[in-house]
């Protein structure tokens, strides 16, 4: 399984969990979206549960010789209203174990749970809240609600399907070659999926205290941390503060430069006189010096 901080989404569903618009598995399956990422379900269900139903080997006979692959069932589901189913066939049995968990949780889905056998009125969601069927090849499965006590009244993969999406009690009968694991727990899935798809009114609702999906529902939000916002009272202040702040270093800024300047100029003007000075300094001496050898020459 990769890490979440390595998992970069491809699908528009990928990229609406990690933006944090998605934050739950019930809100991704009612987008309508295709879920085909395995780590959006590793992010929003993570204590998902996995068995294995079959594994099956078959060989076939080539020019090369004889080859063997084996066909992998799996069921995954988290004990509180979901479940997924997954087939896979590959080479060896570790890789494609892996792959068909993958798979599985691809094709989760949701099941409404509740209590709707007449013997039981505890309001708790334990059961199925009506009987539902479901279909698969030859196999027909049919679940019906059943009161606190009686367990899972199925066949054993029947059982490790509803076991895993959170049903207590429940009867069902099967018809058809049950033999076939995959049609099996295929026909036992689409009789939960059943469930879903019947339109339930609000007094039902409360009565058979139905509900959807989880008891508990897990959110999971990842999108990234919003600066903490200023009262809008504050917000203003501070701007002109700053504003002010900045007006008035420009200003003496400004006033710094045009002193330098005008102590530059200065100095440059009293250097010009200074070396004027000196100039006549020099030309008065050699004046004098000149009338000096002139008077010796006379004498």
């Amino acid at each position: 399984m990769r890490q979440r901080e390595e998992w970069i989404p491809k699908t528009k569903l990928g990229r609406m969990v990690i933006r944090g618009e998605v934050k739950s598995m019930s809100q991704a399956l009612r987008t309508g979206l295709p879920l085909r990422e395995p780590e959006i379900v590793n992010i929003l269900l993570p204590d998902l549960d996995d068995e294995v139903l079959d594994v099956n080997m078959v060989q076939r006979m080539t020019d090369s010789g004889r080859r063997i692959n084996f066909s992998i069932t799996v069921v995954v589901g988290n004990g509180d209203g979901y479940v997924g189913l997954g087939r896979i066939r590959g080479r060896e049995v570790g890789p494609a174990i892996r792959k068909a968990i993958e798979n599985a949780k691809l094709n989760i889905i949701e099941v409404k749970r509740g209590c709707g056998s007449w013997e039981c009125g505890c309001l708790r969601p334990h059961t199925l809240p009506f009987k539902v069927v479901g279909k698969s090849g030859s196999v027909e499965v049919t679940l019906k609600p059943a009161p606190r006590g009686v367990g899972l009244a199925v066949g054993d993969i029947a059982k490790s399907v509803v076991r895993l999406c959170g049903i207590e009690d429940v009867w069902g009968f099967a018809r058809g070659h049950t033999k076939s694991t995959l049609n099996y727990a295929r026909a036992t899935l689409d009789a939960l999926r059943k469930s879903m798809d019947r339109k339930v009114m609000e007094e039902q609702m409360r009565t058979l205290h139905i509900i959807s999906g989880p008891v508990n529902p897990f959110e999971v939000d990842l999108s990234p941390p919003s600066e903490p916002e200023l009262p809008d009272s504050e917000v203003p202040e501070a701007v002109d503060e700053q504003g002010e702040a900045k007006e008035g270093e420009a200003e003496e800024g400004e006033k710094s430069g045009d002193n330098e300047e005008v102590e530059r100029e200065e100095k440059v003007d009293e250097e010009k006189v200074d070396e004027e000075n000196a100039d006549e300094e020099k030309a008065e001496e050699t004046g004098k010096e000149e009338e000096r050898e002139g008077g010796e020459g006379k004498k």
